[in-house]
């Protein structure tokens, strides 16, 4: 699975990159929600959320890379999310706000950042619909890919195996042609690729092959 970052889409042409991900084999659409204060960055808000959702045809799987997550959930959810990502390191209670987040009937997910351990999240893939190990530490797009990232999603997939078979692996960061192949065959179940997608010449032919890549 590919899910395109609208972080790296032109945002004067924002109703166009929407229609151009609902034809094609994207996915999910990847929404990075920063807050200026968990990363040093700032995206969009609960504005910009509905009216993607208006015209995006795809699920809308978002990513708060924000502090105190567990407080705009609800708001989320009526924005329109489908998936919606916390991170380990911002969450204090991250048992509750998991469960709450499910019981609003869309998937739940744990984000880590590159020097998170994943033994960490043991204790809570049970109730995990997808864990996001990020390849590149969170804020910006178009980093550089960590390669120490494969190790990491070995690790999940070993913890996944045991405890949620049902959980998925989404990666994020430094995603592209060079890299998706091997992601795949490390146990990645979702591709979020920003840069390598919207800056492509035929960004709907990116999406096509990156797709193609798990063999």
């Amino acid at each position: 699975m590919i899910a395109p970052s609208l972080l790296s889409a032109n945002f004067t042409k924002l109703s166009d990159e929407i229609e151009m991900l609902n034809n094609s084999n994207a996915d999910w659409i990847h929404l990075d929600i920063m807050d200026g204060v968990f990363v040093p960055n700032l995206t969009f808000g609960f504005p910009i959320i509905e009216q993607i959702k208006k015209i995006a045809k795809k699920p809308l799987d978002v990513h708060l890379m924000i502090v105190e997550p567990e407080r705009y959930i609800k708001k989320f959810k009526d924005a329109g999310a489908d998936i919606l990502t916390i991170h380990y390191e911002a969450s204090i209670h991250l048992h509750r706000t998991l469960e709450e987040i499910r019981a609003f009937g869309i998937k739940a997910g744990v984000a880590i950042n590159p020097h998170t351990n994943i033994e960490l999240l043991k204790n809570v893939i049970s109730i995990s619909d997808l864990i996001l190990i990020m390849s590149v530490n969170p804020g910006f797009g178009g980093q550089k890919f960590i390669n120490e990232t494969y190790e990491k999603i070995e690790e999940t997939k070993k913890l996944i195996n045991l405890k949620n078979k049902s959980c998925l692996i989404e990666v994020d960061g430094g995603v592209d042609i060079t890299n998706a192949n091997n992601l795949y065959k490390y146990g990645a179940d979702i591709l979020v690729a920003g840069n390598a997608v919207f800056s492509a010449e035929n960004p709907k032919e990116m999406i096509k092959e990156i797709r193609s890549l798990k063999k």
